[in-house]
């Protein structure tokens, strides 16, 4: 069991991140490479990021120690019914010198796992974009929103710049002078703060500004609402309350009233310590008060506990997790 090693990796669309580690809880490699979504990238490119990471994990290193591997993955559901794809992460899994099998989990399960090892409960994403899953026996289950930024992602960083967008065109359509929010977005798009003498002109530039851009890219005007937040502005203020409280309803709406399983929150906007996560608790705590409230950590650790946990040698996976997660 001592020479026993697990790998567990984390693939995001700008970073992918593996780890290899003992059945104690030591980390002996560690690795990090470019985004490898093959949904966002391709499945060549993701796979070849894939590679990039594994490789500096398992540095000085035997691959025959892996003997269990997960990877995380937003959309794992499409490369699982991929066979190209799959057929590309075979390759990459292989030219890393690994010969054990894998397996391919939805993202939102690995964040659940980084926050906590309890089999049933619930996971808030709030980055980009937003979903809500409930997990049963460590395997989603339901799943609210994470539909993308056309049809949802309510609550997220997609949504907090495309409203603070949206109040901008608003005050030059108005005549009204910008508030503080308002001034950054104009600032960011259009690299300065002047209106024209024609307003609309001003607000035609702001919109070409967007538009020319892929649409997801709105989620970079995300900060500027938290930092105006952070300073009072009532604009943004109002705009963390109406995000907050559509990631509780996406919650509500899969999570029974009065539920005590644990709920674990995930994502850049929600697990940092931002105006909207201290929102969205203060919401849970109202709707759960008596549910323990977790922060997700590292997900390629608990990808590798993910796979960890299915080997018979593994007599208490609760331990393990208490060793890789100590203050979740």
């Amino acid at each position: 069991m001592s020479d026993t090693l697990v790998v567990g990796l984390d693939v995001g669309g700008t970073s992918t991140r593996a780890t290899a580690l003992t059945l104690t809880g030591q980390r002996l490699g560690t690795g990090r490479a470019g985004g490898g979504n093959p949904t966002s990238h391709g499945a060549e490119r993701a796979a070849a990021e894939l590679l990039t990471a594994l490789r500096e994990a398992l540095t000085d290193l035997d691959p025959a120690r892996v003997v269990a591997g997960t990877i995380g993955l937003a959309g794992a559901g499409r490369l699982l019914a991929d066979p190209a794809g799959r057929a590309a992460f075979d390759r990459a899994w292989h030219d890393a010198g690994l010969r054990c099998p894998y397996a391919v989990h939805g993202d939102a399960l690995v964040a659940y796992a980084s926050g906590s090892a309890a089999p049933d409960g619930t996971i808030l994403i709030a980055g980009t974009g937003a979903i809500t899953a409930q997990v049963h026996d460590l395997r989603l289950d339901r799943i609210a929103d994470g539909h993308g930024w056309l049809l949802g992602d309510t609550g997220s960083g997609f949504w907090l710049g495309r409203e603070a967008v949206r109040r901008l065109l608003a005050d030059l359509d108005a005549g009204d002078t910008p508030g503080a929010l308002s001034t950054a977005v104009l600032t960011e798009l259009l690299g300065s703060a002047d209106i024209a003498a024609r307003p609309r002109a001003t607000v035609d530039a702001a919109i070409q500004a967007v538009t020319r851009r892929p649409p997801i890219e709105l989620a970079r005007l995300a900060p500027l609402v938290v930092d105006a937040a952070e300073r009072g502005d009532a604009v943004a203020g109002g705009l963390i309350s109406e995000a907050a409280t559509h990631l509780a309803t996406s919650v509500r709406r899969i999570r029974p009233a009065g539920a005590v399983t644990p709920l674990v929150l995930g994502g850049g906007l929600l697990t940092a310590n931002t105006p909207l996560a201290a929102a969205v608790r203060a919401e849970i705590a109202r709707h759960w008060p008596d549910a323990p409230l977790r922060t997700a950590g590292d997900g390629a650790a608990a990808a590798a506990w993910l796979a960890a946990r299915e080997l018979p040698e593994l007599t208490d996976p609760a331990a393990l997790h208490a060793r890789l997660f100590p203050t979740t």
